[in-house]
């Protein structure tokens, strides 16, 4: 039977990274004593109260349709909670709530994008980024940013990267996978071209809370950038709600209503009693927010600490986030062949960097998804794979 062309525009290298991860968790299952660095999952629990209010909602009632936009309470205190880190001013109609960060970003690109329309991405890129946009027939144009310049985008080159077919920039910063972020000035330059070109800006800020060094810039907030901005977030970094999957975009009046009406063929709303825990993860004082971001950046420094000296690698300290980017290439190996080595003989699953684009061959991946005791023994096991590689080659043996 004959499939839609959409199918191939949709798989490629990017469905393919996870191979890896899913081959570790077979290993897992097995009984296998596997360390699982491979994807952004926080091991932390959803905070209690927020499970409470889902648990509560329930009980109470709350499983018949729901608002396809979200229920305005929602809307309400995203608004307000996005005014807060931003600055930028707006109100519940400016707000749609969807399933989590990676639908909303299809969504928009859905609503913004024709086929045959140039998107400006950083490169390397979140693995999903392709495919999203493949979806709906645009072209990614990379914008390749180096690991010695900290992988940060710089204005010039994307000015450089835009012809008359340019649609749109896709940025998120901290970025995933490096997290690293962008300053100020960066974003202001970007604006101005965004401006001068009549482009959109889809900003991906799902690490924004989880920002150790710096500032973070909400393009959105910047002169004359309102109007031409889909600010995309979630709960799903922040409060450890992965799985609830809760996200968000806030844009123009006239985007949230082109925004509704794909939600309303696809979506149909988001289950009421996760809104209403929504809700309380955005109202409530919750100490355990804090507490998951300063052991993000504890393990972070635990990482870099760990790994620093050790022959073959050199860890790059980011911004923020919850990955850590290892150089390897003085190993002498692929990243693919490295992760592939980490995990068959010593039993640690990292994502390669290929599978983010060429710009982070040669590294490697490793989430801050674990305990400092594991954690430090997964860099031991890299060290040791790293040691075993580089003893192999030197010269005579």
């Amino acid at each position: 039977m004959r499939f839609s062309d959409l199918t191939q525009r949709i798989a490629g290298d990017g469905a393919a990274a996870w191979n890896i991860h899913y081959r570790a968790l077979e290993r897992q299952a097995r009984g296998d004593d596997i360390l699982l660095l491979s994807v952004g999952d926080p091991d932390f629990d959803t905070p209690q109260p927020i499970v409470q209010a889902a648990v509560d909602s329930l009980l109470s009632g709350s499983t018949h349709y729901a608002d396809v936009r979200g229920k305005l309470a929602l809307r309400q205190r995203i608004a307000t909670w996005h005014n807060q880190r931003s600055g930028q001013a707006v109100g519940a109609d400016q707000v749609t709530v969807l399933a989590g960060a990676q639908c909303a970003l299809y969504c928009v690109v859905q609503c913004l994008l024709n086929p045959g329309d140039e998107v400006i991405v950083a490169e390397p890129m979140y693995v999903t980024y392709e495919a999203v946009f493949g979806a709906c027939g645009a072209r990614v144009i990379p914008v390749p940013v180096r690991s010695e310049n900290g992988f940060r985008i710089r204005a010039e080159d994307v000015a450089a990267a835009i012809t008359p077919r340019t649609r749109a920039l896709a940025l998120n910063s901290p970025h995933n996978p490096s997290g690293a972020s962008l300053p100020r000035g960066t974003w202001s330059a970007l604006a101005e071209l965004c401006i001068a070109h009549d482009l959109w800006m889809i900003s991906d800020e799902v690490y924004s809370e989880l920002l150790f060094e710096g500032e973070h810039i909400s393009p959105a907030s910047l002169p004359g950038m309102a109007e031409r901005t889909a600010t995309i977030n979630s709960l799903s970094k922040s409060h450890a709600m992965t799985g609830w999957r809760v996200g968000w975009v806030v844009g123009s009046k006239e985007l949230a209503g082109h925004l509704e009406n794909l939600a309303l063929c696809m979506l149909y709303g988001s289950p009421d009693f996760i809104q209403d825990a929504a809700c309380v993860a955005l109202e409530a004082r919750l100490p355990e927010l804090a507490a998951m971001r300063e052991a993000y950046r504890q393990r972070r420094d635990l990482v870099c600490a760990s790994l620093e000296g050790c022959p073959g690698l050199r860890a790059l300290k980011p911004d923020g986030g919850m990955f850590v980017m290892v150089d390897i290439r003085a190993t002498g190996l692929s990243a693919q062949d490295f992760a592939d080595r980490l995990l068959d003989d010593h039993g640690v699953s990292v994502l390669a960097g290929e599978a983010f684009g060429p710009s982070a061959a040669g590294h490697i991946r490793l989430g801050l998804v674990l305990g400092s005791e594991p954690l430090t023994e997964a860099c031991r096991r890299i060290a040791l794979c790293a040691a075993e590689l580089i003893e192999q080659r030197k010269p005579g043996e």
